[in-house]
């Protein structure tokens, strides 16, 4: 489908996020500047590729299904078929993004993940696509390369320090593909409690302007804009977008030969007493990926205990305890709930929410009551910093530019809701890898005995995205990836 950026479309989801129909003109978000005509593959309700005998019968948006003969033509879709030939079906702008529409009005009531729609703006804006398409000023090639994704629906979460709107948005097929960020799991937790791909990019490869809280100093550098989408070989051509010149960093072009890489595995972090131990069926899915590897690719798996690894939060601590080049101190979370500059007290704004009076949520207060207590003194971030550079030593030392490290996602399977204030500092699975500048792909693997999403962590050496990108298509084609919903 030649679709992609423009200014905002559709709604704002939960966690600030806004769904765009991504064409030309201002008000696109600048981490992703860059967009234009990408390929999107129509794919049946299985996943598989539609024939050509069924393509021109329907066509799959990922949980919606209609009729071609119900949309009217503009844009070209262009569809792989099996003995390599290719044909094209046209679908405008408008009636994708009339689809997804229709899609978040039949499913938002249930999932609640999007706050605030703006349809009628997104409308205009697919239009602009369609009439600049039908006035044919450049050629395919020349959009190809100015806008990758023209005119392609996707979320992006405006106000990062909430978590989960984005990823149910995309589960729950609202959306196509979505911008999230990162300092310790913002993209890969949501992403691996709703069974989807998210990507946290290497440091400093996707500029982090637009976001907000927008970190500071330090943790500036740990913090990373990336991609969240159905599958995975969305991931690469969303993040070139998002990198704009940052793009040169990595080796998105050179073609990985996953037989010849090195694998590693850890089923858990050497037992914190911090966090949750890791469900058995997560470990159950990593040895069945352990087992696909060595089996379909002939390669070994090491085992590995990186003894170090069970101080995961203490590491991500020590980052957020860091002080900038500048010797200033992190941005505070406590200021950033002050009223129009007027300060607020954690404490009494509990116990007004004990009354049902406070503005705040609970994590949020919470996290403002123990800010202080979790920053590190001087003689404990010393230590525990002396720690995060063993371990970051170690790990790229073992990994270097041809390795792989699979480590779970999480210690649980998705919480109940509420459940999670409970675990505080589960998110650690996740946060070791900002506090030690690693590239991560959260990888689904299917869906346990009760439904609920499995995944992965694939762990690469810095600057090496090629190589957890590569192995995330590998994964999707063995595992299934991305399931998509049923009815509610």
């Amino acid at each position: 489908m030649n679709t992609a950026p423009s200014a905002p479309s559709l709604c704002e989801v939960a966690g600030g996020a806004t769904l765009y129909s991504w064409g030309e003109g201002a008000g696109f978000p600048p981490h992703c500047q860059a967009a234009a005509a990408y390929p999107i593959t129509p794919r049946t309700e299985t996943g598989s590729v539609l024939q050509p005998e069924n393509a021109l019968l329907t066509l799959r948006l990922p949980g919606i299904f209609y009729t071609i003969q119900q949309i009217l033509i503009n844009q070209s879709v262009l569809c792989e078929v099996n003995d390599k030939k290719h044909f094209l079906v046209e679908v405008k702008c408008i009636d994708v993004v009339q689809a997804y529409i229709n899609r978040i009005k039949d499913v938002n009531p249930m999932i609640n993940g999007i706050v605030k729609y703006r349809f009628e703006a997104a409308k205009k804006e697919a239009y602009a696509v369609d009439k600049k398409l039908a006035e044919k000023q450049e050629d395919e090639a020349t959009l190809e390369k100015k806008w990758p994704f023209l005119g392609v629906p996707l979320t992006v979460k405006e106000a990062f320090q909430l978590k989960g709107g984005e990823g149910c948005t995309l589960a729950a097929a609202c959306s196509v593909i979505g911008v999230g960020s990162d300092i310790g799991g913002s993209i890969r937790m949501p992403a691996f409690f709703n069974g989807i791909f998210g990507h946290k990019p290497s440091p400093g490869v996707v500029p982090n302007k637009g976001q907000f809280p927008m970190a500071r100093g330090a943790q500036e550098l740990f913090q990373c804009t990336g991609p969240m989408c159905h599958y995975a070989e969305d991931l690469a051509p969303i993040l070139r977008v998002m990198a704009g010149p940052g793009i040169k960093k990595l080796k998105l072009n050179e073609k990985v030969h996953l037989k010849h890489l090195k694998f590693y595995w850890m089923e858990h972090d050497g037992g914190s007493y911090l966090i949750s131990k890791v469900d058995q069926d997560l470990i159950q899915a990593q040895r069945k990926v352990v087992a696909h590897l060595e089996t379909t690719l002939g390669v070994t798996v090491q085992h590995v205990k990186l003894k170090q690894m069970k101080y995961s939060f203490q590491l991500w601590v020590t980052m957020m305890s860091a002080t900038g080049q500048d010797g200033k101190e992190p941005m505070k979370f406590v200021d950033l709930l002050c009223d129009h500059g007027k300060p607020i007290k954690p404490l009494w704004e509990l116990i007004k929410w004990c009354l049902g009076l406070s503005v705040h949520t609970i994590p949020s207060i919470g996290l403002a009551l123990f800010e202080e207590k979790l920053k590190y003194n001087n003689e404990k971030y010393k230590k525990f910093k002396a720690v995060e550079e063993s371990l970051h030593k170690e790990l790229t030392e073992m990994l270097g530019d041809d390795g792989i490290f699979l480590y779970p996602s999480h210690p649980t399977v998705a919480p109940k809701h509420h459940v999670p204030l409970t675990r505080p500092f589960n998110f650690a699975y996740t946060g070791v890898f900002n506090a030690l500048g690693l590239p991560v792909t959260q990888c689904p693997l299917g869906l346990n005995s009760r439904g609920l999403p499995l995944g992965i962590q694939v762990v690469a050496g810095p600057f090496n995205d090629h190589l957890t990108l590569a192995v995330a298509q590998y994964l999707e084609k063995s595992f299934g990836g991305w399931v998509c919903p049923g009815k509610f």
